[in-house]
This record gives structure tokens, sequence and C-alpha cells, in this order.
């Protein structure tokens, strides 16, 4: 209860120093960025998945139990292994607006080759093939949500997604490998500290210099605020832009090092 009631009040006070340090786009004053504002930021609705919108509706009343592991930061909604799926749903799944921004984010980019740490039931997954020129590579630990997330990449015959099982302490460095270059990347997978910075410092390695890493969650708990501080100072990193829910980190050396707070 206690650690509950920190966390809490540490993210209000986070919520409350991102409403105070946040401009909108008259304050930004690099092109790339302006532009960047105006056609992934600003943009609020969007009705292009209404079959996967349909899919988060099913599984928001499914009683199908899941067992699920823990295998980062535990999870504050349950205290049992044992799960209905449509809790998972309800709070593991990225929303439907947060789902939104990053196929504009894809779409802006016109982004190739996806990463994804963190399949979930595949919901957001499916957002990110949207474009069937893609592949989007998406990795889970858990493989009872493997399993779910399948169902729907089957339902939807998407042939562009390739669900990598296993610890992901395991599977991405063999992933990163190949030196083909990534041009999206999502982080929304184990949201502690070390493992953060661990698998950044991975994608990195193969990030295209116009490409981006999403970091999901940045200002869930201290250890993952003090997480997103430190990479948007890494040597590699010439941009970010702190939404709250998420940050965005762009490596692109004529960006100048340049760090916006933006509302979504």
């Amino acid at each position: 209860m206690q650690q509950s009631l920190s966390l809490n009040l540490f993210r209000a006070r986070a919520y409350l120093n991102h409403w105070l340090e946040t401009v909108d786009e008259h304050s930004i004053h690099s092109p790339f960025f302006f532009d960047f504002y105006e056609k992934v930021i600003k943009p609020k609705t969007y009705t292009g998945q209404p079959d996967i919108e349909a899919i988060r509706t099913n599984l928001l009343t499914s009683t199908t139990q899941i067992e699920m592991m823990d295998l980062g930061a535990a999870s504050p909604h349950f205290q049992s292994h044992q799960r209905p799926l449509s809790k998972i749903a309800a709070t593991s799944a990225s929303p439907k607006p947060l789902c939104e921004l990053l196929h504009r984010i894809v779409t802006f980019l016109q982004a190739r080759k996806i990463v994804e740490l963190g399949t979930s039931v595949g919901l957001t997954t499916l957002y990110l093939a949207h474009h069937p020129e893609s592949r989007v590579f998406t990795f889970e630990g858990n493989k009872d949500l493997v399993q779910v997330a399948l169902t729907h990449v089957e339902y939807f015959d998407k042939k562009n997604i390739t669900i990598i099982t296993g610890n992901i302490d395991q599977t991405l460095p063999d992933f990163i490998q190949n030196p083909t270059k990534i041009d999206f990347a999502l982080m929304d997978a184990n949201h502690r500290y070390a493992p953060t910075i661990r698998y950044f410092e991975l994608l990195a390695k193969r990030i295209q210099t116009k490409g981006v890493i999403v970091l999901d969650d940045i200002h869930y708990s201290p250890e993952m605020n003090r997480a997103w501080n430190e990479i948007r100072r890494h040597p590699l990193v010439y941009g970010s832009v702190d939404l709250f829910r998420c940050g965005l980190l762009f490596f692109d050396p004529a960006l100048n090092r340049q760090h916006y707070v933006w509302s979504i």
C-alpha cells in the first residue's frame, strides 16, 4: 500500500512538472520538429483501424484466464499470476490514442523495419504493421500472450509480422546480430532501469540516422524517469520529445540536440 501511494505521488508530481514545461507549435523553431508536430502530434483523430478496435472491444469482455509471469516490473494491478484476459487488455495493451500516435509516427517515417519490445495481446503490433511493405519484429516473453497475439495476426492474415518468443534478454541480442538497420522501435516491455538501458543500447546500435525509438511509460516510476533522462542525453541521441506517457528519441545529428515537452 505504501509503495502504491508513493508511486501515485511521484506520478502526480511528474505530471505537474510536465504540464508546467509543455509548449505548443508556437515555441518550435526547428523546421523538422515543427513538421513532425503538425503531422504527427497535433492530429487527434484517426479512424483507419476499426477492425482492430473491434478486437479490443471483444478482449475487454473476455473471461479467459491467462498465466502471466512478470519478467519485468511487477504489475500494480494484479496479485496473482492467473489473470483474466479482459484485465490484461485493459491495463497492458496500449490505449487506442497511443496506438494511433504510433501509427502516425511510422507513417511519417515511412518505416520499413520495425521492432516492438512487448507484444502483449498484439493490438499495437497490428497498428505498426498496417503498411504491408513494412516488416514488424515483435518480442514477447509470455507464451500465453504470444498465442493470443498470434490469433490476431492470423485473423488479419498479417504476413509482415514476426513474433519472437522468449526472454528479451536472450532474444534481442541475437536479433541485433543482423546488421540490417531499424527504422522504428517501441520499447514497452521491461519497466525497470537496468533492462531499459540495456535494451536501448542494443537498439541504438542498429537504428537508422532518421529513425526513432519510442520509450513507453517514461514517468511510470522513479527508475523509469531516471532511465529516460539518462537515455535522452545519450551521445547518439540528437533530439527528444517528452509526451509524458512516452518519450521519443531521434538520432539525426542535424537536429542539434533539441528537447521538447509536448502534450498529446
